[in-house]
């Protein structure tokens, strides 16, 4: 999801979501804590998955920050999948292993809850950095960074224009001398209205990022949000900016 700096050349570097492939070709992480998904038998860095936890009454709750006491059950598929092993008793059965009890609810809604969740995340992450200052809104203002070499990250709202797009995309290929290459902008699952108020700003059609550790936290955020409701091009992108790889894509 090229986070270049000009002059420093800084950036993002891989954290612990920087993968490699094990024998068996499954995705696994190379730094940092490991889980599997109950469902699919991947493996996979604990940022990307989703921890499920069991209430005293049985009932199953998202446990998205992982801070849930007790034993937990991880799961990295998206909301499709997901709501095909509700329907199917796959998850049911998981978690009954996981728990070692039948006594388990999962309530219609557990999917709609995971993706609220990880909508709400990803903008008050957005608005926690736009409070620290390392998030700048204004297309001349984002034109101007991204030509100096000084933006680490580019969003696009839902809803902003193609054209607007391409002028900053080409903008932040210039300054991060990758012209020709495939660096672009991410266009992420909010519209401008959703931005606007996250940021406590007016009419929010594209967001930079200049500092590359706020880049990297936005990337994550938004990356499991994206990931999770099946926008697999977004979340491969941000993923791949979070870690400092070039080659951003637009959804």
């Amino acid at each position: 999801m090229a986070n270049n700096e000009k002059l420093a050349v800084t950036t993002v570097r891989p954290s612990s979501r920087a993968q490699a492939r094990d024998e068996r070709g499954a995705v696994r992480a190379e730094h940092g804590p490991e889980r599997k998904c109950i469902l699919s038998g991947r493996h996979g860095a604990r940022a990307d998955l989703i921890r499920l936890a069991l209430a005293p009454d049985g009932t199953v709750l998202p446990d998205l920050r992982a801070k849930a006491p007790g034993r937990g059950a991880w799961i990295g598929v998206d909301r499709t999948e997901l709501e095909l092993a509700i329907a199917k008793g796959k998850l049911k059965s998981a978690l009954s292993r996981t728990f070692k009890t039948g006594d388990i609810n999962i309530s219609a809604d557990l999917p709609e809850r995971i993706e609220e969740g990880l909508r709400r995340a990803a903008l008050d992450r957005l608005g926690l950095e736009m409070r620290a200052g390392s998030v700048m809104t204004g297309s001349d203002r984002i034109a101007d960074a991204a030509r100096r070499g000084k933006l680490a990250l580019l969003l696009h709202a839902a809803d902003a224009a193609e054209d607007g797009n391409r002028k900053l995309d080409q903008a932040w290929r210039v300054g991060s001398d990758a012209e020709g290459e495939a660096l672009r902008g991410v266009v992420i699952p909010a519209e401008r209205a959703i931005l606007s108020m996250a940021l406590g700003r007016d009419n929010v059609v594209h967001i930079g990022l200049t500092v590359p550790a706020a880049a990297a936290r936005v990337a994550d955020a938004l990356g499991r949000w994206c990931g999770f409701i099946g926008r697999s091009e977004s979340a491969s992108a941000l993923r791949n900016q979070s870690a400092g790889s070039i080659g951003a894509t637009n959804l």
